[in-house]
């Protein structure tokens, strides 16, 4: 079997290195890759939103599955591109990638279906948006309502804050038309865990639990960012919890993914926060989370591609998913600047250090090769992610390996997994 991952960050290193392990799995292909999956994958060079030249791709080279793993191509359509064209593609079509590409489709199909979420307002116009915000005051959530990599959430501490924040998604337009409309939300208090599962429509398969770590800074300081880290399992999400999400939260959004009549088949990603024991939804995701794949495809045992093969041809329920008991921890090396402007091109070395390390491995997700050496091309570079029996075990196997790796500027968190260890 041939396959394709459309992509080329952390994530896609993380399913490339996945597929690559099934047996039936012969060849895999990336596009547009990076330096670290060039390693074991061909690398296509073709963006991950050029639709028309990946499905050509697909055709004249026979590709079996193909695997969409960011959110662009997904709300761009390439699932129903593929599935016009009769190609086997893992991923929701453009109307259930509407659960991410609108913050405000989201909010508002949660209190359609009676999920569990905060307050919210939105709004078009700059000037009631800041009236509102004068009115209900702060802290308070301030978010533009279409794809901003994970960085148009601004948590507003004052109320100045929250003008500068609408100015700058709606004024400045910092997020381009995806501050067009913003989404005023009720700030809610309490821990984030990340819950995804897998839905053939039908089915529903739950994924091992993660926490991701949004903050830039140690302490959950500074703005947010795509993620500096995550591990898994979360112990946050204690089996009581899980039920609860699962009846709660998972059980609505299918059923009223039916009611909308959106065939939905591929991930969805709920990012929950967790007041007073009981879920609320934050946000939804229609793909594998990035850092979180890290870690919790690094548990996950059994065969990845029949797993995803089966999702994309309705049969998830044929399928078992197990785990290993070893936990994982994914710490993330960025660039200086990053989630602001930051500088590529910088020589990343140590890459070699821990090559048989069964416990360790190094996704890429901002790399390239030049003259032979691997530089960085992003604001988040590398996830170094590692397994061990506990937690504790896993961070210190992660940071040990991090301490091997060096280039200019590199800026990460020492504190991921620590919520976690407190809880063992």
């Amino acid at each position: 079997m041939k396959v394709l991952v459309i992509g080329g960050g952390g994530r896609e290193h993380a399913l490339v290195w996945k597929l690559a392990q099934s047996p039936g799995v012969k060849k895999v292909y990336c596009a547009p890759g990076n330096a670290g999956i060039s390693g074991i994958a061909e690398c296509i060079d073709i963006k991950a939103d050029n639709i028309e030249a990946l499905l050509d791709f697909v055709k004249y080279n026979w590709i079996d599955l193909t695997v969409v793993g960011p959110e662009i191509p997904l709300t761009a359509g390439v699932v129903d591109a593929f599935v016009k064209e009769g190609r086997r593609i893992f991923g929701p079509d453009k109307s259930g990638a509407r659960l991410e590409g609108s913050k405000i489709f989201a909010k508002d199909f949660m209190l359609k279906y009676g999920i569990p979420t905060a307050e919210y307002k939105t709004f078009t116009s700059y000037r009631q948006a800041e009236e509102y915000v004068r009115l209900k005051g702060a802290p308070i959530v301030i978010k533009a309502d279409g794809l901003a990599a994970g960085k148009g959430v601004i948590v507003a501490g004052t109320v100045d804050e929250a003008r500068d924040a609408l100015k700058m998604i709606m004024k400045d337009r910092a997020f381009g038309d995806a501050g067009n409309k913003v989404l005023v939300e009720q700030r809610l208090k309490g821990e984030e865990a990340s819950f995804m599962i897998l839905t053939d429509g039908k089915t529903v398969v739950p994924l091992a639990a993660s926490q991701d770590h949004k903050r830039v800074f140690d302490g959950d300081s500074g703005p947010n960012t795509g993620g500096m880290g995550a591990y898994s399992p979360a112990p946050v999400v204690t089996e009581s919890l899980r039920t609860e999400i699962m009846n709660t939260v998972i059980t609505p959004v299918m059923k009223g993914l039916r009611r909308e009549r959106i065939n939905y088949r591929g991930v969805i990603y709920t990012g929950i926060m967790i007041c007073d024991g009981k879920p609320y939804v934050l946000e939804f995701n229609v793909r594998f989370g990035d850092p979180e794949a890290q870690p919790v495809l690094s548990r996950l045992e059994g065969d990845f591609f029949e797993l995803l093969k089966a999702t994309a041809e309705g049969r998830l329920k044929d399928v078992t998913v197990s785990w290993k008991d070893d936990a994982s921890v994914c710490v993330v090396l960025a660039s200086k600047g990053y989630p602001g402007s930051y500088e590529k091109g910088k020589i990343i070395t140590g890459l070699d250090s821990f090559k048989d390390d069964k416990n360790v491995v190094v996704f890429h997700a901002g790399t390239n090769l030049n003259n032979g050496e691997t530089v960085t091309s992003g604001g988040r570079v590398l996830g170094v992610t590692a397994t061990g029996k506990d937690i504790r075990t896993a961070k210190d196997n992660a940071y040990r390996a991090v301490e091997k790796i060096r280039f200019e500027g590199m800026h990460y968190r020492k504190d991921i997994a620590d919520k976690a260890i407190k809880k063992q």
